[in-house]
């Protein structure tokens, strides 16, 4: 089937069926007369000044039927507070399931309501309670597509449970909530239950589960009048103190003593400018309660990406988001704000070095709003502070170097909604500017880095259809050093010898590079597609504060899904997908082109079962050989399938598995993972996720040198075994009082055989890419632990072993509600070394012996309300 073919098919498959809207229902409030005790019980004569509203319909698994248990509310308000109480009848109270988890966590029976106090039908405030008494809220943007669970407000909740079923009292702050400054309000609500036994969603206003957007389709509260925007003022200073303890190193000065005591101090704040803008800002941020990393090892000439676990950059990270094209690829990436130095100490004289182990960020502010009128907007700042690293040299003597530069860090974002969001109009910009990065490699850095963007995300036909449109721009300004170094970057390599499109040019000052993104599609209704294209350009820079895996492609792509949501006889729900893809470089080469076909099935019992296969039809590397030819590899197959049993037990078992294989045997993979997830109490879940991998490369890059005027390529055989497991484990004393362990043992090894020097790496011979190097030319040195080809080719041993072992404790109580006190206990152990003969059980008895370091720290916060 050709392109042009596929997509047309995609189109007339589009004129499925249509859901029609239902009419919106209302809900008159009042002002609130009287005393209202947030008990859970809603005994309060109070509420009697205002009418039941029920009637839910089905959402899940089928919608617009009765569902099984009935649901009602009532809402009243004043001049500070809204107040919320919910009534989930049950004929069964026994069987109410009161599961307990940390804040967010929406386990077990649960009510909630979301409230769009903006009514501009794309973004919307949720307020969630579970039988339990676990708080949940999120807040939701882009007409339901994204849920921000980092969003915690200051709120108010109690559960009872009684002989007619549970209830649920909220008193929400109006200052939690964002509104017009008018006299008569109109909000969009919509609330939704869980009945968790039965796997049982019904919500007040009828929405379709295909229908296309989730705020725009609430009904509306009507009633309040008289109210006036609240500002806030939210202050919460910290204190922490922090003991470290490691493996002492008598001769090393820095680490002679085995421990290390700390002090800190800062402040966060949330400040109400005015009813429409709020200003977030934080002074000398502490992390020490945030999770490590988890342990991977990486043999891609590419950056891997960790997912930000910092609360203050993790809480509306949303709104300053902008993606580029292609996984992970963003123009703000908030870890590269606070992260490790870029610098390192340099000299052959260096033996001792005391790393700063991450930037200090010295302060961050974030500014956000959104007026009547539907324009929002954010903009963030951030300055980190210069880092000196301290060094003792051979001789015994120390001095002190840079190895991180005073940074300035700006993201703006943008966004105007038309037609209550059915056409949304953004602009992005950001700007890196450092001070004092001049000295050893702080100099390939820039000086200046700046990117913007703007998107049109336009939808019609009752939304059923819509397009995206993103343009992108980057600018880097810095010495020559640092911008050749951009330019032979892994993202880029305009060294390699067959880039005839882009030139490399060492006396550049300044680097420029654009992306876009279209596409088009049908979003509503059971089935949907969508196809479109991206490009990122060769000089695109991005990861300054983006992250940016590769440069120079393009990239066309269309999908297609159809999904049977309505239970079926021997199904509660099915998908049914297909995606195709081409890769392009600028010079016009096929880079990779492949498809996929992929199937999930949830039966009656709640089990599921989903598989897919994967084919690479071709494969070709810009980047694998570092800078030198691209090269060809041979197609591949990859299947993959999943099991679930019922999430809902108390006890549940998922596996995951995997398989590729490549043509002529040249790469193989093959793998799989267990989750066992374990509630032996209502207050306590225990979660076990070992995984396991092996995979073998026969064309893994291992060294590239110049011998007499040519350069070399080597090549060879690598053979990789990963084991690793997470355990979790949380306990809920309270719904504000909980204790959280993770852990996670990681143990890898990489054996090296086979070594082979590239011959014509894009020859339509698989067999003349390469050629075998005869052992008898090859040789090793134990001692350096080296191996030399000829004499001439020198490469240290690649072969590999990584043992690791990272945890965190974390008591975490919420003594009154934004007021937290943390215990922590954190390991962080790693082992890793090179040898020519790698046994696992060498692996696993140094995961045993590892001595890491164990840090100790208490961290209290009290936030000021007004």
């Amino acid at each position: 089937m050709t392109k042009i073919a596929f997509m047309a098919s995609l189109a007339l498959l589009s004129l499925c069926s249509f859901a029609q809207e239902e009419a919106k229902k209302t809900y008159n409030t009042s002002w609130r007369e009287g005393e209202i005790l947030i008990d859970g019980k809603m005994d309060d004569t109070a509420w009697e000044n205002v009418e039941w509203g029920g009637d839910f319909v089905g959402h899940e698994p089928e919608y617009n039927v009765k569902p099984s248990q009935e649901t009602q509310f009532k809402i009243l308000y004043d001049a500070k507070y809204l107040y919320v109480g919910i009534r989930a009848y049950d004929s069964d109270p026994e069987k109410i399931v009161k599961r307990m988890s940390r804040r967010d966590g929406f386990d077990g029976d649960w009510v909630e309501i979301n409230i769009d106090s903006y009514y501009d039908q794309r973004s919307a405030f949720s307020f969630t309670a579970s039988v339990s008494g676990v708080k949940g809220d999120e807040y939701i943007s882009n007409n339901g597509d994204n849920w921000d669970a980092t969003w915690d407000p200051i709120w108010y909740m109690k559960t009872s449970v009684d002989d007619l079923g549970w209830i649920a009292e909220f008193k929400i702050p109006l200052s939690q909530l964002r509104f017009a400054n008018k006299e008569n309000h109109v909000w969009g609500i919509q609330f939704t239950r869980r009945l968790f036994r039965k796997e049982e969603r019904s919500t007040w206003q009828p929405v379709n589960p295909t229908a296309p957007g989730w705020v725009h389709l609430f009904g509306e509260l009507h009633g309040i009048s008289g109210i006036k925007p609240q500002k806030q003022l939210e202050v919460q200073p910290y204190v922490v103190g922090a003991v470290q303890s490691y493996q002492k190193e008598p001769e090393n000065p820095f680490r002679d003593s085995g421990r290390e005591l700390e002090a800190n101090i800062g402040v966060d704040a949330k400040i109400g400018i005015t009813s429409d803008i709020t200003l977030d800002l934080t002074v000398n941020p502490d992390f020490g309660q945030v999770e490590a990393d988890p342990s991977r090892v990486n043999l891609s000439a590419f950056r891997l990406f960790f997912r930000e676990q910092r609360p203050f950059f993790l809480e509306g990270n949303n709104i300053l988001t902008f993606p580029t094209s292609g996984g992970q690829n963003n123009l703000y990436y908030s870890r590269r704000i606070g992260g490790r130095p870029n610098g390192y100490p340099e000299g052959d004289d260096v033996e001792y070095v005391d790393m700063p182990k991450q930037t200090r960020i010295l302060g961050a502010a974030k500014i956000t709003g959104k007026n009547s009128k539907g324009f929002s907007w954010g903009v963030m700042e951030s300055f980190t502070n210069r880092e000196i690293a301290g060094v003792v040299d051979t001789l015994g003597v120390r001095r002190e170097e840079k190895v991180e530069p005073y940074t300035n860090y700006i993201v703006a974002r943008a966004q105007q909604d038309i037609q209550s969001g059915k056409t949304v109009v953004g602009a992005f910009y950001s700007n890196v500017s450092r001070v004092g990065n001049a000295g050893n490699d702080l100099s390939l850095l820039h000086d200046q880095a700046h990117s913007t963007g703007f998107d049109l995300d336009h939808n019609f036909k009752d939304r059923k259809y819509g397009f995206i449109l993103r343009g992108m721009f980057s600018h880097v300004e810095g010495s020559p050093p640092s911008i050749h170094n951009t330019q032979t970057a892994p993202e880029r390599f305009f060294q390699r010898p067959n880039n005839r499109h882009r030139e490399l040019d060492s006396t550049r000052t300044q680097l420029q590079g654009t992306a876009g993104t279209f596409a088009f599609g049908k979003r509503s209704g059971n089935w949907q597609w969508v196809v479109g294209t991206n490009y990122r350009s060769p000089g695109l820079s991005l990861n300054d504060v983006g992250f940016l895996v590769q440069t120079d492609n393009i990239n066309n792509w269309g999908y297609t899904q159809y999904r049977v949501i309505k239970p079926t006889k021997y199904f509660r729900s099915q998908k049914y997908s297909f995606h195709f893809e081409q890769n392009l470089d600028f010079g016009g080469v096929e880079t990779r082109s492949g498809g996929e076909v992929n199937f999930g099935w949830q039966f009656h019992n709640f089990w599921y079962f989903g598989t897919g296969t994967w084919v690479d039809f071709k494969q070709i590397s810009n980047a694998d050989l570092r800078g030198g030819p691209a090269i060809q590899y041979p197609g591949g197959v990859n299947y993959y399938y999943e099991l679930q049993t019922n999430q809902r037990k108390k006890l549940s078992v998922g596996f995951e598995n995997w398989y590729y294989w490549g043509d002529y045997d040249f790469t193989q993979s093959r793998g799989g993972s267990l989750s066992l997830y374990y509630r032996p109490l209502d207050a306590m879940s225990v979660s076990l996720s070992p995984n396991i991998s092996f995979d073998k490369n026969t064309l893994q890059y291992v060294d590239h040198q110049d011998l007499n005027g040519k350069m070399e390529y080597l090549l060879a055989q690598v053979k990789q075994e990963t084991y690793s497991m997470s355990l979790r484990v949380n306990y809920n004393i309270t719904p504000n009082l909980t204790l959280e362990f993770w852990g996670q043992p990681f143990l890898a090894k990489g054996e090296y055989d086979a070594f082979k020097f590239v011959k014509d790496p894009k020859s339509g011979q698989y067999k003349e890419r390469f050629a075998f190097i005869d052992q008898s030319r090859i040789s090793f040195d134990s001692e350096e632990s080296e191996y030399a080809i000829d004499e001439e080719f020198v490469f240290d041993d690649p072969d590999f072993n990584v043992v690791e072992f990272r945890s965190n404790f974390v008591m975490r109580w919420e003594y009154i509600p934004g007021s937290t006190l943390f215990l922590v206990w954190s390991n962080n152990g790693t082992n890793s070394n090179q040898s020519e003969n790698n046994q696992f059980g060498d692996l696993s008895s140094n995961l045993v012996r590892l001595n890491g370091t164990n840090t100790f720290l208490v961290k209290y916060t009290y936030r000021f309300i007004r």
